[in-house]
């Protein structure tokens, strides 16, 4: 039998502790100061596993073999190429990072590109896409890219559906090649920490393009002049060749992305660094509703109407058996 008890009052006139138990009463007790919320959760709609950058994920641009600067191209994370030794153009370009010229350090970044490039190609099941991209809205998923004249003539739209760790991964099967002037557009928490593109030969970025994700290319990358990339350029074998891009590594949070189902769980890269109060990437649009949500209940006691009536009850036969004289063992 329940214990808890509940102290009653009647028009002031007397007061009566009556056992919870006793009336089979639900109640549900409220911290004051607060109110009780089920946590938003969101399920994930890729059934792609993640991809781990390890310490290739500082790096803005790595190259294997030789990386060649043309006007002023901007790097916000490091540069570097392993085993080549040959970096030029910099300065005129600005790398903010570190500079590794074929040192332990660029070795093990080439080591883990080759470990993501191995990652994202071995992802399956694949929805096949046709050459071009252009004017899809696609959600978080792997996706099958022959190759073209072009794998991306105007704008392709990632939607994020609510979730900033949904994983989108492109595996091409030969060349990644972008028109100038297009643009990937990230809406719904898309987020360019968790946007792959697993390029089976070389990539080339047009000439104005808007790009997002990170490239990870078996031999060679060229990005056009003042292409723009919001993620990095990390070639495997090959050189990386720029002229006047804009390369912006995207903030994303520590651990490691992992994700099996639609029902299942993400947790972050391991490659990546804390997410600031201001995320370097873009995204628009509300996220979607959680699936699950309980609303905020009141403060204080919340008691089901049911038992209230049954405590009623209680208290007013309580008060009927003293006015006729306490009979029947009244307390």
């Amino acid at each position: 039998m329940a214990t808890n008890n509940i102290l009653l009052g009647i028009r002031h006139r007397f007061w009566s502790i009556v056992p919870l138990g006793l009336v089979g009463l639900p109640v549900t007790l409220v911290m004051l100061g607060g109110s009780l919320q089920s946590a938003q959760r969101f399920a994930l709609a890729s059934s792609s596993g993640g991809v781990q950058l390890g310490t290739a994920g500082t790096y803005s641009v790595l190259a294997g073999t030789t990386v060649t600067n043309t006007g002023a191209t901007t790097l916000a994370g490091d540069l570097g190429v392993s085993p080549g030794s040959s970096i030029t153009g910099f300065p005129p370009g600005l790398v903010k990072g570190t500079t590794n010229d074929n040192n332990s350090n660029a070795a093990s970044a080439e080591t883990a590109t080759s470990s993501a490039y191995l990652q994202a190609a071995g992802l399956t099941p694949a929805t096949q896409e046709g050459t071009d991209l252009a004017g899809l809205t696609l959600s978080p998923g792997v996706y099958a890219v022959p190759g073209g004249t072009s794998n991306l003539t105007g704008t392709l739209t990632l939607d994020g559906q609510g979730n900033p760790n949904a994983i989108f991964v492109f595996q091409l099967s030969s060349t990644l090649i972008t028109s100038s002037s297009s643009n990937i557009v990230l809406t719904n928490y898309a987020n360019p920490c968790n946007i792959f593109w697993q390029v089976t030969s070389s990539a080339t970025l047009g000439t104005g393009s808007s790009f997002q994700g990170t490239v990870l290319a078996l031999t060679s990358i060229a990005a056009n002049t003042g292409a723009t990339i919001n993620g990095r350029l990390l070639a495997r074998n090959g050189a990386v060749t720029l002229e006047s891009n804009t390369i912006s590594n995207p903030i994303c949070l520590a651990s490691s992305t992992t994700t099996t189902s639609s029902s299942s769980t993400t947790t972050p890269s391991s490659s990546s660094t804390t997410t600031p109060a201001s995320p370097s990437f873009i995204s628009t649009g509300p996220p979607t509703p959680p699936a699950s949500t309980t609303n905020a209940l009141p403060l204080g006691l919340v008691i089901g109407g049911t038992g209230l009536a049954g405590l009623g009850y209680l208290a007013l036969e309580r008060k009927r058996r003293r006015a006729s004289g306490g009979h029947n063992g009244a307390a």
